[in-house]
């Protein structure tokens, strides 16, 4: 009896071994992160960065290209040069205070204007380039004060002096660098002429014309050419 108890306790042990040995193995893994952290401590995986879109915003206003007037000769383009001392500060006191009547002043400040910006050609009278006596002569003629076309130091022998605030009524005539150059008054600050550098403009007296003016003149009836103004 005896050996048959051991013979049966011999194959429970055999058995339970037996079965232990097809159990699976269940490997219990450790994680990385402290277990004693609080939330907030805890890394965070990175936050998604949104892409930048490289599409530039729709144009809504419309598009229109102005094309330019061809004019017939191109070499004539006004030099358009105006900048800020390119007219008289008060152009009403001008006209206010000018040598001849309201009538004249207004005429020939419309002549100059249109003149404005274009370039100087020694010998011409316009309408593309003008020297100096030329532009004299073309706004005096508009103005309907016409006189022979001549030189600076023609016009200097045929007209008569002037003195004192005559001088700088809008209208007179200013000579310069020993009469060879000459403009329009414009008012006690500056003048209007035919700029070999910058065309038809306006000038101040300070500065580089200081030093060069001759002499303030008046046109005289004996100047004046008897042509009736063009309607």
């Amino acid at each position: 009896m005896c050996l048959s108890v051991c013979i049966t306790f011999a194959a429970v042990c055999f058995t339970s071994t037996a079965l232990s040995q097809d159990r699976d193995r269940v490997v219990k893994t450790n994680s990385s992160q402290p277990t004693n952290l609080p939330p907030s401590a805890i890394p965070q995986p990175p936050a998604k960065v949104k892409p930048i879109s490289s599409a530039r915003p729709t144009l809504t206003n419309d598009i229109s290209l102005v094309k330019s007037s061809a004019k017939t000769d191109a070499a004539y383009e006004p030099l358009v040069t105006k900048t800020g001392s390119s007219m008289p500060v008060n152009a009403a006191a001008m006209l206010a205070k000018s040598a001849y009547s309201s009538a004249t002043a207004s005429r020939m400040d419309q002549a100059i204007k249109s003149r404005y910006g274009i370039r100087y050609v020694y010998g011409t009278s316009g309408p593309y380039t003008y020297d100096c006596s030329g532009f004299v002569w073309s706004v005096f003629t508009e103005a309907g004060m016409p006189f022979m076309r001549s030189s600076a130091r023609s016009l200097w022998s045929s007209s008569e002096p002037v003195y004192g605030d005559e001088r700088f009524k809008f209208g007179t005539l200013v000579f310069m660098n020993g009469l060879g150059h000459m403009g329009i008054v414009a008012d006690e600050n500056g003048f209007y002429h035919a700029s070999s550098s910058k065309g038809i403009t306006y000038s101040t007296f300070k500065g580089y014309w200081a030093n060069r003016i001759v002499g303030f003149r008046k046109l005289n009836s004996e100047a004046l050419v008897a042509v009736p103004l063009a309607k």
